[in-house]
């Protein structure tokens, strides 16, 4: 099985079209924030469904620091899961998600019933979470919402979609859902799994 994008090269930068943050002067405000366009191929006949999961890798593990003045985060910091993305019950013949279908543009406290595929349902990224002190911003944030790594981070975040096959049309998750239910659930029946990835940073040296 494959996936595949024609808004990114697999391993290079993700536009700020994609992405939620962007440089903006010498700050920073809200970008794109534009699904890429992804293609799925070679999907085993037996399939029943899709699942596709966006996940940072590189999320620095001290909140405290992330957009502190003066401190930069080190390459080294230990490292957690940042989830962008969470689509399940695709129907197991769809081939493509064009290019913003699913999101285009920021929606203060979360799109409450995001676009996607007919049948599909999309859970709650990991923004919910990181908004969730923000009065202005705090809520349920479904489907996807692009790249806004800190802007002082010396790493370069990567940002992994994940596409997996399975053996069953729907998956047992709540209709309020996470990336971890989903990840309990699909146990015992991926039947094939395919991943790309793009890079994207606000810091300057890595811009």
């Amino acid at each position: 099985m494959k996936i595949t994008s024609q808004s990114f090269t697999p391993g290079s930068v993700i536009a700020s079209e994609f992405a939620m943050g962007k440089p903006v002067g010498d700050s920073f405000g809200f970008a794109g924030n534009r699904n890429p366009q992804l293609a799925f191929s070679e999907v085993p006949a037996a399939a029943r469904s899709l699942v596709l999961l966006c996940v940072d890798p590189d999320v620095p593990t001290v909140a405290e620091m992330v957009g502190k003045a003066g401190v930069e985060i080190p390459v080294d910091q230990p490292r957690g899961d940042f989830v962008h993305w969470l689509m399940i019950d695709i129907a197991a013949d769809c081939r493509e998600i064009a290019a913003g279908a699913c999101s285009d543009g920021v929606t203060a406290r979360g799109k409450h019933s995001p676009a996607g595929p007919a049948g599909s349902r999309q859970g709650l990224n990991d923004y919910s979470g990181w908004f969730a002190g923000d009065a202005d911003m705090a809520g349920d944030y479904l489907g996807y919402d692009g790249p806004f790594p800190p802007p002082n981070d010396l790493r370069l975040h990567r940002y992994c979609f994940r596409l997996f096959a399975l053996d069953i049309a729907q998956l047992p998750v709540p209709a309020r859902f996470t990336a971890a239910q989903v990840q309990q659930a699909m146990k015992g029946h991926v039947l094939a799994e395919a991943v790309i990835w793009g890079s994207y940073s606000l810091h300057p040296s890595l811009r």
